[in-house]
């Protein structure tokens, strides 16, 4: 029936495993581990049953049976509705606060005004190591909506390229549908190295810190009064109004939502047992723990259980080590500690205590909230002197427990622990730090957060952090980065003060610098790097010796060439020019010294100040530096196999420079030098260079059409589209763009060997693709679409296939306009030589002389704009374009036209041959 959504059915059939599918959406799973994550629809939860919340009063903590009616935080609640309602098609936004403040009610309660608004909503829960919602299809198409909202819980605890992943996902990259990603976390470390994969999407960006509850606008007794009134109702009171808090509200304790709550739920449960509350929030803590432990004994005692209460509260304390479970693994855990009596009994009973909130599977549900669970652990490990009984084995459990080398326990476990140490000063010294010590490693197995959450703890020994930071893998790994960073910034004080000059002062802050770079928190960097700056000069204007002045010249070049590439990152390239001429010179200094002993450094010096210059168009000044790089790391090469790649990469840099000063032949000669070492040493290592092989494959194909070496560029272009094709069936948000681009330059290349069907379809599978990925991402990749689209046309036109072109044309011109309307400084350029091939193409087609009058003349004008920016191949351009167009008009008896469009050439910069006739 028209109008009528289409039917879709999908069968999810799975034997012995998770069965998971997706409508709508990608999923992206492990081939021995299941979903990476589970995106799962939003659904208010059904109301829990009252008797069963109040046997034990925790429950009614936890966020997701909503006891307590949403109030408060109306301004985040505002700031959230703005967010979702304004700005570009996909945005994400990293709310984070301390555990407790509130944030998974505020998502909750925004997703609920986002339902009703006409949103979908979606949960993304991370997959390895997790409990998942319960196996079948989830339908997450859009038709209909005003857009959509994914709602990331723990974002902080999730590994980067996971995240990565998930940001990348087709149901954020729909074209007519708003999207907006609200990510929640613990801190704000991990968001600069998010914001950064999520550049390459074209996203709005921003973070929303969570603040304390004040203390002096009545928001903590509204939100107290609200939760009381709430936990009433399920006890049973019809008039709580009596009920004051335990405490003054105004004290800091209170300052957490979480806190509130608390003492609304105690004062509430001690009014029931005609008992007075504590006051102050360890004892609040307490009364709700001893509610758990009276919940066990009562059960085992009426026979409802058959683990006794000591069983059960080791086993709730290994359930909030460990979370969750599939039963198989959790049966082993339990097995492992030897709990005295059979696991399978342990974990039913355990599940008739605390029942799985997914699928009916899974055991070992934690305690919850989380910040209480913390709280359990800090109190059942023995050192504190709070008025709870510790536990003899609670050490040893751990220890058991963390010794485990699945890598999302080990996570959970010291994620867990490193929060109770924040505020529990035994956990650290006692427990904690105790078996860092004895495996620093297993730290950095646990990954990136947990690294974070170590550098936070006040109490954490320097020499535990060096002694964590000496087990850091040799090469970068990007879910590590945060951590990474959180803790050389953290030991930066310890070490500075262990220096004793100058160059070790160097040594840090460029350590710092490196992996602040690689944590994408630039702004921090350039602070470090400042620093390092600062401490090669003292190190110069202190060196009395000439070996002295050339360690120190080195640590200069290498402190500005750093420099130089933050303050690019930071787009002050003015900025970044004065600190790469400097390094130059520092480094000639430092090669005088021994010629040939430091070639390398003042090569990689050369190099960074060509990319400043080119950065700020100074071409002719980059090529010449370019030269120079290529020259010295040619005889490094020569001596060095070692520096083999750097040369090929510095050759098609090289081309790149020599292209754009119209001197293909130079340009052709040394990219094919380029493929020929990178092709040799792919065949000792191809994992190690394949990738750099297809870019230098790419550029030098571009290079031999444009000098007219068909053959040569057809054979040069298909090995570069295999290899991409391959590259993008494994990660294909990766290398699509890439399989694209080599299509496109390998089309032109067929249709210069007379390959006109294969040189079509090669360009036909390039729009497809960009088209995809422009839905995705039209900020990114419209540009090159059109820019496709528009070499496509012209093969048509020469297919004999000209209503289409024409129309496709006229779609993408349009198209561009508008895009150079938006930034004229990224896209004039561009859109001129679209105008230009535009005009040579459609003059030699009937009909086409006005339209190629009009495009030379829009040309023109751009021309005109700022006539020193345009680069000189694009003179040539010009030159051949409206020579040909004029020729045409000659010959259509438009003499006097043709001559106003010489005329016009004639007094533009550096174009002035154009008035020659063509021999």
């Amino acid at each position: 029936m028209a109008g009528e959504k289409p039917a879709v059915h999908q069968e999810v059939r799975v034997e012995g495993g998770f069965g998971y599918g997706v409508i709508g959406a990608d999923l992206h799973v492990f081939a021995d581990r299941g979903p990476v994550y589970v995106l799962e629809e939003f659904r208010p939860p059904a109301e829990a049953d009252a008797a069963w919340l109040v046997e034990m009063p925790s429950r009614m903590l936890n966020a997701r049976h909503e006891v307590v009616e949403f109030t408060g935080r109306q301004d985040e609640l505002d700031r959230l509705r703005q967010w979702r309602d304004a700005g570009p098609r996909l945005a994400a936004r990293w709310l984070h606060a301390p555990g407790g403040q509130g944030k998974t009610r505020l998502a909750a309660r925004f997703a609920a005004d986002s339902i009703a608004a006409g949103w979908k909503v979606v949960t993304a829960t991370h997959g390895p190591g997790t409990v998942l919602p319960p196996p079948g299809s989830q339908d997450l198409r859009t038709d209909g909506r005003a857009g959509l909202l994914l709602i990331v819980d723990y974002a902080d605890r999730w590994p980067l390229t996971h995240l990565t992943w998930l940001l990348s996902n087709a149901v954020l990259h729909q074209s007519a549908v708003p999207a907006r990603v609200l990510l929640l976390a613990r801190s704000g470390d991990g968001w600069p190295a998010v914001r950064a994969a999520l550049a390459n999407h074209q996203a709005g960006t921003s973070a929303q810190r969570l603040p304390e509850l004040p203390d002096d606008t009545g928001q903590r007794a509204d939100m107290f009064h609200a939760a009381r009134d709430g936990f009433a109702r399920r006890y049973g009171i019809d008039d709580a109004v009596g009920l004051q808090p335990p405490g003054p509200l105004d004290d800091p304790d209170f300052g957490l939502t979480l806190a509130v709550h608390v003492a609304a739920l105690v004062a509430v449960d001690a009014h029931v047992a005609g008992r007075r509350p504590p006051a102050d929030m360890a004892n609040l803590t307490t009364y709700l723990l001893d509610r758990e432990h009276l919940h066990w004994t009562n059960l085992f005692e009426g026979r409802g259980s058959r683990t006794p209460p000591a069983v059960m509260n080791r086993t709730v304390f290994t359930a909030a080590l460990t979370g969750p479970s599939p039963r198989s693994p959790a049966k082993a855990v339990l097995e492992s500690l030897d709990v005295g009596l059979p696991a399978e009994q342990v974990l039913d009973d355990h599940s008739l205590c605390y029942p799985p909130a997914g699928p009916a599977t899974s055991v070992l549900e934690p305690l919850y909230p989380d910040r209480l669970a913390e709280d359990f652990l800090a109190l059942t490990l023995p050192g504190h002197a709070a008025d709870y009984p510790s536990q003899h084995w609670a050490g040893p459990t751990a220890a058991t427990l963390l010794a485990d080398t699945e890598a999302e326990r080990l996570a959970r476990g010291m994620t867990f622990l490193a929060a109770a140490a924040q505020r529990w000063p035994h956990v650290g010294p006692d427990h904690l730090y105790p078996l860092l010590r004895k495996a620093p490693r297993s730290a950095v197995e646990a990954g990136g957060a947990v690294l974070s959450a170590l550098a936070d703890l006040d109490d954490i020994a320097p020499e535990l952090l060096e002694a964590i930071a000496a087990q850091f893998p040799d090469g970068r790994r990007a879910d590590l980065d945060v951590g990474t960073a959180a803790i050389t910034v953290r030991l930066a004080p310890h070490r500075l003060l262990r220096a004793t000059g100058p160059v070790e002062e160097f040594d840090v802050h460029t350590e710092i610098g490196r992996q602040l770079a690689n944590a994408g928190r630039h702004q921090q960097e350039l602070g470090a790097r400042e620093q390092a700056v600062a401490a090669a000069r003292r190190a110069a204007d202190g060196a009395a010796r000439p070996r002295q002045r050339l360690v120190a010249d080195r640590a200069l070049a290498k402190s500005l060439r750093d420099l130089s590439h933050c303050l690019h990152h930071l787009q002050r390239d003015g900025e970044a020019l004065d600190a790469g001429a400097e390094a130059v010179a520092a480094a000639r200094r430092v090669a005088a010294v021994s010629p040939g002993s430091y070639d390398a450094e003042l090569g990689h010096s050369v190099y960074v100040h060509a990319k400043a210059l080119s950065n700020l168009g100074r071409r002719r000044e980059a090529l010449d530096a370019l030269r120079e790089a290529v020259e010295i790391f040619r005889r490094l090469a020569r001596r060095d196999r070692r520096y083999e790649k750097d040369f090929a990469v510095h050759l098609t840099a090289l081309g790149a420079s020599l292209t754009d000063a119209a001197r293909l032949p130079e340009a052709v000669e040394v990219s094919v030098e380029a493929v020929g070492i990178m092709r040799r040493l792919v065949g000792e290592d191809p994992a190690a260079h394949e990738i750099d092989f297809a870019e230098l494959l790419l550029h030098c194909g571009n290079r031999l059409s444009q000098a007219g070496r068909g053959d040569e560029a057809v054979g040069v272009a298909g090995e570069s589209v295999e290899i991409y094709r391959r590259l993008a069936r494994l990660n294909p948000a990766a290398y699509e763009p890439l399989l694209a681009r080599a299509l496109q330059s390998q089309g032109p290349c067929l249709a210069k060997a007379g390959r006109s069907p294969e040189a079509l379809a090669a360009l036909e599978e390039s729009v497809a693709v960009l088209t995809r990925l422009a839905r995705t991402a039209p900020a990114s990749y419209e540009p090159r679409l059109i820019e496709s689209s528009l070499v496509l046309a012209g093969f048509l036109h020469f297919d004999g296939q000209h209503e289409r072109a024409l129309a496709m044309q006229h779609e993408q011109l349009a198209a561009y306009r508008r895009l150079v309307r938006g930034d004229p400084d990224v896209h004039e350029h561009k859109f001129m030589v679209l105008l230009l091939s535009f005009a040579a193409q459609s003059a030699e087609l009937p009909g086409g002389t006005d339209r190629a009058l009009e495009a030379v003349d829009e040309a023109i004008e751009l021309y005109r704009r700022r006539p020193a920016e345009v680069p000189v191949l694009f003179h040539g351009m010009f030159r051949e374009a409206s020579r040909t167009v004029a020729e045409h008009l000659d010959r259509r008896g438009r003499g006097p036209e043709a001559s106003e469009v010489r005329a016009k050439i004639a007094v533009l910069p550096g174009l002035s041959d154009t008035t020659r006739p063509r021999p």
